[in-house]
């Protein structure tokens, strides 16, 4: 059983206790998240970004996970990120948030995004910057979740998109202070550099 499956209730509880981390990073999804567009979210957990983002569609290889998603109302699919069960051109979007951290290939489940968008699709990231206060902090921190994760920076997020066919990549950021320091929901800003968590938003070459 993997850790996803056995902490699952502790994994969305975290949610709850930490608010306005969540919403915070809600916010700085949705200034790049297509509207009015069939989406795809992979590793969609216990359905808490799907559900509130309107991603209608999300792939999980934690059974547990899945059937909380299924109760918030998103459509679920059990499957790897390496291996996605839909065909070519597809969705209009994918995303992955905080996710890649903790596949085996993230370079295959960027291209397997980018094999289901449609040509000039967008792949949409949410990641925990390596090299940023919170990267640094997780790193440390004695947790089941994160002891298990592979963190990038923003320089690998580049390459790893570039890599299997991306470009346009802009970027967002939020969170600027710790989890426990959080009273209120902070503004997304543009660029990196400054927030913990970053959205990283790029579209498909149109002659893929």
């Amino acid at each position: 059983m993997s850790v996803f499956d056995r902490y699952y209730k502790e994994y969305d509880a975290w949610y709850d206790r930490n608010k306005f981390v969540y919403l915070s990073e809600l916010e700085a999804i949705r200034e790049v998240l297509p509207r009015e567009a069939k989406g795809l979210e992979v590793g969609v957990g216990t359905g808490r970004f799907a559900h509130a983002l309107g991603i209608a569609m999300g792939i999980d290889c934690s059974k547990n996970m899945l059937d909380i998603a299924a109760q918030r109302g998103v459509t679920v699919r059990w499957g790897l990120g390496e291996d996605l069960p839909f065909f070519e051109d597809t969705f209009d979007y994918v995303a992955i948030i905080i996710t890649l951290c903790f596949v085996q290939n993230p370079q295959k489940v960027l291209s397997e995004a980018g094999r289901v968008l449609k040509k000039t699709g967008k792949i949409i990231l949410g990641i925990i910057d390596k090299d940023s206060f919170l990267g640094e902090f997780y790193q440390r921190k004695e947790s089941v979740f994160y002891k298990q994760a592979n963190f990038f920076s923003i320089k690998d997020i580049s390459e790893l998109l570039k890599a299997v066919g991306f470009n346009k990549i802009t970027y967002r950021q939020t969170i600027f202070n710790y989890p426990n320091r959080l009273n209120s929901i902070e503004k997304p800003r543009k660029g990196f550099g400054k927030g913990g968590f970053v959205v990283a938003s790029a579209q498909k070459f149109s002659d893929r």
